[in-house]
């Protein structure tokens, strides 16, 4: 009788028997169920390429667009201001995410929805890469409307000439698809300087002569056409420097000479800069004490021109883990790299993010490593799994803040040595750590067993828990009522999936999501209980 007695009165409960409230998770432990805002948000700044441990690419963008459709249709215009708010501050790896949902908005919404979908168009679809991707989803979503073309025709007429201009040098097709198909199906109309540019994209120019164009901004569409016909490295680099041509608009064979890339490096943008720092290694413009490894550093080094460029730290970090790997992935390409880089690249890391103001309280960071955190990628970048990027956004609030704790875990804690002065690099070998099964509830558990002082705890997880003999949230309450302290949880999505082991219920439990360039500020503020947050901006945020 006593242990029936026992049993019945005992109200804890293992993570493989439900709270209330609680759903089943994908490895049959019971979470919270997120609502259909939040994994928008994750969606939009996550993505789902490669999937998750328990789940394929195509099951997650399906979890992922229902829950764009759902969001739709609850308040289609919300959904149209949240996608332009996070792709415009470059919060996202990729913008892909956004062009999608934006399709979906452009197309299933009522009309109000629609309408302020393709009004948005060019706030989130800013080059003609951006242009083509969200036409080949609005082509396999629906097809071409009145809306659609108008709103379509529109993104080409409203633009200022030298920025069409560059937009159709530049990005001249992707996806299979054309500047020349976009506008036979759109009917874009304009006169002046902008229809001479939509015309060259349609019919391109019978003839080129020596001079150049008398209009300046049609001078950069004969400066194309002149280097797709020059016979020499030297005119090459002469029309780049003079008329300030992108690479894109350079014939591979010129792409071997490390004259070309000096023409191009003074004014390639920033994100450019990052994908071709190895060819211009290996071709020897970047060398240890070089001018061009010294213009590179120096722009690395501008926090403002960082964030200005939208830089995100994902593409810093993909630059960072292929550059120091000193091949390419398929080993066709080697080249040495040059310390400084990586130092600058290092450094560059943490100035993408938005500014963190230190909260100054005691925080444990935990970070999950168990099997399912190794599979996928974070922005479709090659080896960066949530694992490995969670350490990598660990660091950020460690570099900040004067107290914290650092731990990995499993299914059971695994010792990480990190410090603020570490080289990134260094921190992203956390991926060798062993895996196991997912107990979320063991950073409090831990913390209570040793007596650690902590006034919040950040998971970083996707939340897939299963294992422990406690509920997360229950070992967060045990912390609480042993110490005394109103310890907060805070709990950082690393994949785009439905569940949380934040109790919805609790004001001091947070959602956000990893990798979002707003995310170490808004966990300070958090922690700290700043009034500056307007609560509508945290509303958003985390649903």
């Amino acid at each position: 009788m006593a242990r029936y007695l026992r049993n019945l009165i005992n109200r804890n409960k293992t993570q493989r028997e439900p709270l209330p409230g609680q759903s089943r998770n994908s490895a049959g432990g019971y979470v919270w169920a997120v609502d259909d805002w939040v994994k928008l948000d994750r969606f939009l700044i996550l993505g789902s390429e490669k999937g998750s441990y328990y789940a394929t690419e195509r099951q997650l963008t399906q979890e992922s667009v229902s829950a764009v459709h759902v969001c739709v249709k609850q308040d289609g215009r919300r959904v149209v201001r949240r996608i332009v708010e996070i792709s415009r501050a470059g919060r996202a790896p990729k913008n892909d995410p956004a062009l999608l949902a934006l399709a979906i908005a452009a197309t299933a919404g009522d009309l109000e929805t629609r309408r302020a979908a393709f009004d948005a168009l060019p706030q989130v679809a800013r080059t003609g890469t951006h242009l083509f991707h969200f036409v080949a989803y609005l082509d396999a979503l629906r097809g071409w409307g009145r809306l659609a073309r108008r709103g379509v025709a529109r993104w080409y007429t409203a633009q200022d000439p030298a920025n069409l201009a560059l937009q159709l040098i530049k990005y001249r097709q992707r996806d299979g698809w054309t500047h020349r198909d976009v506008l036979r199906l759109c009917h874009a109309r304009a006169q002046g300087v902008t229809g001479d540019l939509l015309y060259w994209a349609v019919r391109g120019w019978p003839g080129v002569g020596q001079e150049p164009h008398p209009d300046a901004v049609l001078r950069r569409v004969w400066a194309l056409e002149r280097v797709q016909r020059a016979t020499t490295v030297e005119e090459v680099a002469r029309l780049i420097e003079e008329y300030k041509l992108p690479r894109e608009t350079v014939p591979t064979e010129w792409l071997r000479e490390a004259r070309t890339w000096a023409a191009l490096l003074p004014h390639m943008p920033m994100e450019a800069m990052l994908r071709n720092l190895a060819t211009m290694t290996r071709i020897g413009l970047i060398a240890s004490g070089s001018d061009a490894t010294r213009f590179v550093e120096a722009r690395l080094a501008d926090r403002a021109l960082v964030r200005r460029a939208r830089l995100h730290p994902v593409k810093i970090l993909a630059a960072l883990l292929t550059y120091r790997a000193g091949h390419g992935r398929r080993g066709r390409h080697v080249w040495r790299p040059v310390g400084s880089i990586i130092d600058a690249l290092d450094s560059a890391f943490y100035s993408a993010f938005d500014a963190v103001e230190p909260t100054g309280r005691r925080l444990v960071l935990a970070l999950d490593v168990s099997g399912s955190m190794s599979c996928g990628r974070i922005g479709g970048v090659p080896g960066l799994t949530p694992r490995v990027a969670s350490a990598a956004c660990a660091l950020v609030t460690a570099a900040t803040e004067p107290q914290w704790r650092i731990m990995a875990f499993s299914h059971k804690l695994v010792p990480v040595h990190i410090s603020p002065d570490m080289r990134l690099e260094t921190v992203l070998q956390l991926s060798d750590l062993p895996m196991g099964a997912t107990d979320c509830a063991l950073p409090m558990l831990w913390a209570i067993k040793k007596g650690v002082r902590a006034d919040a705890f950040i998971i970083y997880t996707d939340s897939e828990t299963w294992y422990g003999d406690v509920h997360p949230a229950e070992a967060l309450q045990r912390y609480r009522d042993k110490f005394g302290i109103p310890a907060k949880l805070i709990v950082v999505g690393m994949v785009s999936n439905g569940f949380s082991i934040a109790d919805p219920n609790d004001p001091g439990m947070f959602d956000v999501v990893g990798f979002d360039t707003a995310t170490p500020a808004l966990i300070s503020d958090m922690i700290a209980d700043r009034g500056a947050v307007p609560i509508e901006e945290i509303e958003d945020i985390i649903g």
